[in-house]
């Protein structure tokens, strides 16, 4: 097994090479390494590859923005290029990368109407993976967060966010993930963020580990932001 540490704004991911990685093995190295998850590496072919996405909990994650741009930047060392594709499950997200930033387009995003739960009103919105948006003061996480994150209404459970509009184009936000808890950063987060306040167009959504630029193009989600190899 071959494995390197990366971050992409505080979120830390394991990319293990050449090892099919279990559900005990994903908790177990998330452990020792101290990470947010393992990348697994599953198949490459030159500037493409397939890529599974485990939580510290040992369960699967459909989609990471901020773990298939670390594939990104992995596979463009790797295969000396600077436009790539990384499939998750049927997903398939292509990305170009300028130095340590990637862009990515992640794919459709869609939202769907405000719900309640617990007297907590929220957006649902998928980007490959579910999200619950609530509309507030991000130093709330910490309660929704965990409150949202096992209701029912969410089967597979929830990613969840608390965020506030600080102007046109500018949103602060902290998230809750699903198996993992209260992250620095999140990619899928930042799109569903700024799709359900922002709508289409470009936002800047500021997570405490840095800012990500979204930009929604026709129900399309494209995000730019930077990977860093750590070891």
């Amino acid at each position: 097994m071959r494995s390197s540490k990366w971050s992409a704004q505080g979120n830390v991911y394991l990319l293990v090479e050449g090892q099919r990685v279990t559900a005990d093995l994903a908790r177990k190295l998330s452990a020792e390494q101290e990470t947010d998850g393992v990348l697994e590496i599953v198949a490459v072919d030159g500037p493409e590859a397939e890529i599974a996405i485990w939580n510290p909990d040992g369960s699967r994650a459909e989609l990471s923005g901020n773990g298939t741009r670390i594939a990104a930047r992995w596979l463009a060392e790797r295969a000396g290029a600077t436009e790539v594709r990384i499939r998750v499950g049927e997903r398939i997200t292509e990305a170009r990368i300028a130095g340590e930033v990637v862009e990515q387009q992640l794919g459709p995003v869609e939202i769907g109407p405000p719900e309640r739960l617990e007297g907590i009103e929220f957006i649902p919105v998928s980007v490959g993976n579910p999200h619950a948006v609530v509309e507030g003061d991000p130093v709330e996480i910490e309660r929704i967060g965990p409150l949202l994150e096992t209701q029912p209404r969410f089967p597979g459970r929830t990613n969840v966010q608390v965020a506030r509009v600080e102007g046109p184009g500018r949103i602060t936000a902290r998230i809750w993930e699903r198996g993992v808890g209260e992250t620095s950063s999140s990619g899928t987060s930042a799109v569903a963020v700024a799709a359900a306040l922002s709508g289409e167009g470009e936002t800047e959504v500021s997570f405490p580990g840095g800012t990500l630029r979204v930009r929604i193009d026709g129900g399309q989600a494209y995000l730019t932001g930077p990977a860093e190899r750590l070891e």
